[in-house]
């Protein structure tokens, strides 16, 4: 099982503390604001305000924002980074196509985006796996049809959308399968049952008590 830290890329210190537990891979958001490759989930509100569904406005002088390549310096070529492109500027792609270029030359780390258009920007760049994410039905089927035409490096999935029949249909024609989000034991069985190859998971702690990929 591929054991993937939900968002601990985000700031510099969930980063370190992810990757000193071993995980697999650390999901880390990337979003451009004002020309700049902010890493952070939560959506800007203006210029001082930053927004997450389910939680209070903060303010931005509040929250630390580490930019992209504050996250890849400390990664210090370390492989394990998982970078979700956020909309909705799609000149989010070519500018971390850049940023990886200059910062992390040939490291293969993994990109993934649920705006699949954006990873036509890293074609030049064969090291980096691109990886298709799905969260909703509508999604999920085109990531069907997707796999029928063509072989993709991996795929990322809304763990509520999967079943053990649409996980083997899918594993045909790629081998990674991660599952999000998966953050208690009940969610983590039924990851095992439908038969992902990776879950995403916020819970530390249950990530380093799995088994390394």
């Amino acid at each position: 099982m591929i054991r993937i830290a939900h968002r601990a890329g985000n700031t510099l210190a969930d980063l370190r503390d992810a990757l000193d537990a071993g995980v697999d891979l650390v999901e880390a958001d990337v979003r451009l604001y004002r020309g700049a490759l902010e890493m952070r989930h939560a959506k800007a509100l203006g210029r001082r305000l930053l927004w997450e569904p389910w939680r209070d406005v903060t303010r931005r002088r509040d929250v630390p924002v580490p930019l992209l390549a504050e996250i890849l310096t400390t990664a210090a070529g370390d492989s394990r980074l998982m970078l979700d492109l956020k909309g909705p500027w799609q000149a989010v792609a070519p500018r971390t196509a850049e940023v990886l270029r200059e910062v992390a030359p040939g490291v293969p780390v993994t990109v993934c985006t649920r705006d699949w258009g954006m990873l036509a920007a890293f074609e030049d760049q064969p090291h980096i796996r691109r990886v298709y994410s799905a969260g909703s039905r509508r999604q999920l089927e085109q990531v069907r049809q997707l796999v029928k035409r063509q072989r993709v490096d991996g795929l990322s999935i809304r763990l509520s959308l999967l079943t053990a029949a649409v996980v083997a249909e899918l594993h045909q024609n790629t081998d990674l399968i991660m599952a999000w989000s998966v953050d208690t034991e009940a969610e983590l069985a039924q990851a095992r049952a439908v038969g992902v190859s990776g879950i995403i998971s916020k819970n530390l702690p249950l990530l380093r008590s799995l088994t390394p990929a």
